[in-house]
């Protein structure tokens, strides 16, 4: 009898083990925030700007060696790198040297003068001009986006942290970091593999897979698509690399069409709501979001948006952002299109990371 019982308590027990410990597992997953500690050597990037912390990233010639350390928090922090936080965070641009205009009352204004309107931003080096388009049964943001330097396109971790289960919706990671324009960026956060390049720092460089395809914004303002099979993020870093985001796939490549029309992102529905990055030509970039999984709107395959930048844009490099529910598009404080998850409510989802002019 006091076998049996025994056993019983023993097989309570263990039980009671295994549920708590995979419910830490779950939570570890999903939930737990965790900031990643980033420690790095010389890299081959000079003078990136980083606008997201407010500081300037001068960066000495050599070899990248990374070496991560993951820190457990209860709650996000701050990560640390050998970023100098005394660096000036100036930016040095022709416009700064730009000639006067006249206006139409004959009065000399400044070409670098701040203009917004509902639709529009302009000053002497960013220029947007927002277009919303109804293609496919669906409603379509476009932003054409002209910048005098690649440094005035960023990108920004939520709570300014590089970690895991850390998020905020697209519009608080904007408003953190002053933007102009925001859309969401690749959630780096849901995956522990993936070549992690930000604003000229090297976070990750466990590569996903060999046919992983990532974007790759260099400091001259050119757009490419990579896999990571074929090049290391160290060595992307060295070649000049300033951001690279490992989502994908990849929609346009030296203006051709790069996707089939029955590709898609894992197991995600033909039609979704779609995030994408584009360029034209250097330093002239779209971005590009729709809205899907309602009834005024349906959503776009990958082919279908790919066919839509092409067309319609004129984009000669067009990559595929994380979708779904993630979609957001920020004017000036302002979400402008309709991100949904189900399609019952229209609501920002939380994400780790954004793209962004400012």
């Amino acid at each position: 009898m006091n076998r049996v019982k025994s056993g019983k308590i023993w097989a309570i027990f263990v039980a009671f083990c295994l549920t708590g410990f995979t419910a830490y597992v779950l939570l570890d997953a999903f939930v737990i925030p965790r900031s990643y500690q980033v420690v790095y050597a010389d890299t081959s990037v000079a003078d990136v700007q980083n606008n997201t912390s407010g500081t300037e990233t001068t960066a000495s010639s050599g070899t990248t060696e990374l070496i991560a350390a993951t820190a457990e928090e209860g709650s996000a922090g701050t990560s640390e790198s050998t970023v100098d936080d005394s660096a000036d965070t100036s930016v040095d641009s022709a416009a700064d040297t730009s000639a006067e205009t006249t206006d139409e009352s004959g009065v000399a204004a400044s070409s670098d003068e701040v203009v917004i309107t509902e639709n529009s931003y302009s000053d002497g080096n960013v220029t947007i001009t927002i277009t919303q388009y109804r293609e496919y049964d669906t409603d379509i943001y476009v932003a054409d986006i002209v910048v005098s330097d690649i440094s005035y396109l960023q990108t920004a971790f939520a709570e300014s942290t590089y970690g895991k289960n850390v998020t905020e919706t697209t519009s608080e990671i904007a408003a953190e970091v002053d933007a102009i324009l925001a859309i969401n960026g690749d959630f780096y956060g849901t995956r522990n593999y993936g070549y992690v390049i930000r604003n000229g720092v090297l976070y990750r460089s466990d590569a996903a897979s060999s046919d992983q395809e990532d974007l790759v914004i260099y400091e001259d303002g050119t757009f490419d698509i990579i896999q990571e099979g074929d090049i290391t993020a160290e060595e992307l870093l060295e070649n000049g690399a300033v951001q690279v985001l490992s989502f994908g796939p990849g929609l346009i490549e030296n203006g051709e069409i790069s996707v089939s029309q029955t590709e898609e992102v894992g197991k995600a529905m033909t039609s979704n709501p779609r995030t994408a990055i584009g360029m034209i030509d250097p330093l002239h970039y779209v971005m590009v979001v729709s809205d899907g999984r309602t009834s005024e709107s349906e959503g776009l395959s990958l082919y279908e948006l790919a066919t839509f930048m092409q067309d319609e844009l004129g984009t000669t490099i067009a990559y595929n952002l994380d979708g779904g529910g993630s979609s957001t598009m920020v004017f000036n404080n302002t979400v402008i299109n309709n991100p949904t998850t189900s399609g019952k409510t229209i609501k920002e989802r939380s994400v780790s990371d954004i793209v962004y002019i400012w």
